[in-house]
């Protein structure tokens, strides 16, 4: 009986480790600790980056708001990409607002309670290049932040689940890929001159341009957008009750404006809609 009682316990206990979060906890847990624990990025410009010391961009503005909905106060983390997509939180971080593309896999393991805005990715080359339009760099090496969606773009493997993105083509056939930890990456290396490390990239027009602004010598192509990728606030899987309540911020700050006003802020033209 003693240890039918025990191995039940175990199975009970383990049940318990495996089980997601109740619905309700991190709710609960924000409501009481009046903080907001966001996990986002530290290196991409404009969403987030470094600046004076302090985190500022895009989904920082984002993700502060939406804490003073709740609130709370924004608390910023920025861990490993791959270990934020990876799920399973553990309550390590509430939310992220990192700009993640909402595809199937992640779905798996991950909650988007909604899609905030919509990016174009384009095919950028050094300002001395000869290429205008996409069909000038086959066969050239380009650059792109791996794990992300400009990988399997290049690949010729991506995949968008959400509704109503435009259609898209793969028309390019790269000589090489060359892959890189973050977002400027490849555009530190297209800044060295045309050809020296890479012929081109397949980056965000808000990286792009904000990486002009800061004096890169580079231009994006003037041809339409390689894809547009949703950008969607992911919370882990598990808690329904927290999941609706940032569904339910973000369409009052939809409808107020205030997303408009912050895509407006850092990007000067409206992301949150679908051109």
């Amino acid at each position: 009986m003693k240890n039918a009682i025990l191995s039940a316990a175990v199975a009970a206990l383990a049940l318990s480790v495996s089980l997601p979060a109740f619905a309700g906890e991190t709710l609960d847990r924000v409501t009481s600790k009046k903080e907001l624990v966001v996990a986002t990025a530290a290196n991409w410009p404009p969403q987030s980056f470094m600046k004076d010391d302090k985190l500022v961009g895009f989904d920082i503005d984002v993700a502060t708001e939406v804490a003073k909905r709740l609130g709370a106060t924004a608390r910023f983390v920025t861990p490993e990409w791959g270990i934020i997509t990876a799920g399973h939180w553990n309550g390590r971080w509430d939310i992220s607002v990192g700009s993640m593309t909402p595809t199937t896999g992640r779905a798996r393991i991950l909650d988007f309670p909604t899609v905030y805005y919509y990016t174009p990715y384009v095919f950028t080359v050094h300002k001395d290049s000869k290429a205008e339009k996409r069909a000038d760099l086959n066969g050239k090496v380009i650059g792109v932040e791996g794990g992300t969606t400009t990988e399997d773009y290049i690949n010729g493997t991506l995949k968008i689940d959400a509704v109503g993105v435009p259609e898209f083509k793969y028309d390019v056939k790269p000589g090489d890929i060359k892959t890189y930890g973050d977002s400027v990456g490849p555009l530190d290396d297209l800044r060295l001159g045309d050809g020296t490390r890479l012929d081109a990239s397949v980056s965000a027009m808000p990286t792009v341009e904000n990486a002009v602004k800061r004096g890169y010598p580079i231009r994006a192509l003037n041809d339409e957008p390689a894809f547009y990728e949703p950008l969607a606030v992911a919370v882990d899987k598990g808690d329904p009750e927290f999941t609706a309540k940032i569904k339910e911020v973000f369409e009052q700050l939809k409808a107020d404006g205030t997303m408009t006003e912050l895509s407006v802020k850092w990007y000067g033209v409206d992301y949150t809609k679908l051109k």
